[in-house]
């Protein structure tokens, strides 16, 4: 483990492995704050809902973890925090986030991770973070990104796997 420096605000680190995503998962756990809104982005298949997993599991949650793909979002109360997990692959228009009433889950205490945030666009609020994931062979390479003061706050304290 190594400790993100003080005045970064974007780290980059190679991931071997579904393990290796799953340990970046964790070292978020305990930075997260309420009411956080983290971006992950990557294409399909770059281990957004593999990170997901990581975080919940460090968080204690000991059921399934499942991209909520079909479901748009995946409601976990965990630890201290409540998480949501969105997906918006499968939108059309974007104007699908308010039909759903999503926006209703943003703005409280709850941590919201949000994948394919773009298509949701402009109704889905700015990440404080965001996490990049990107396919490289069988490994994957994350870009994480503070985009606002809690972001930043939060990639400063976060101890990231070696």
């Amino acid at each position: 483990m190594h400790h993100a420096s003080d005045d970064t605000c974007a780290q980059r680190l190679p991931l071997a492995d579904a393990a290796a995503t799953e340990a970046l998962g964790a070292a978020l756990a305990p930075v997260l704050a309420p009411g956080l809104v983290i971006w992950l982005t990557g294409d399909l298949g770059a281990g957004k809902t593999t990170l997901t997993r990581g975080l919940l599991r460090a968080l204690g949650h000991t059921g399934s973890v499942k991209s909520p793909t079909y479901t748009l979002i995946e409601v976990y109360a965990v630890s201290r925090i409540a998480l949501y997990h969105f997906d918006f692959y499968r939108f059309t228009h974007a104007d699908e986030f308010l039909e759903a009433g999503l926006d209703e889950y943003f703005g409280g205490e709850g941590v919201c991770l949000v994948e394919w945030a773009d298509k949701a666009l402009p109704y889905v609020p700015q990440p404080d973070l965001e996490i990049h994931l990107q396919v490289a062979g069988e490994a994957r390479l994350a870009s994480l990104v503070a985009r606002s003061p809690r972001g930043a706050a939060c990639l400063k304290d976060i101890c990231l796997p070696c």
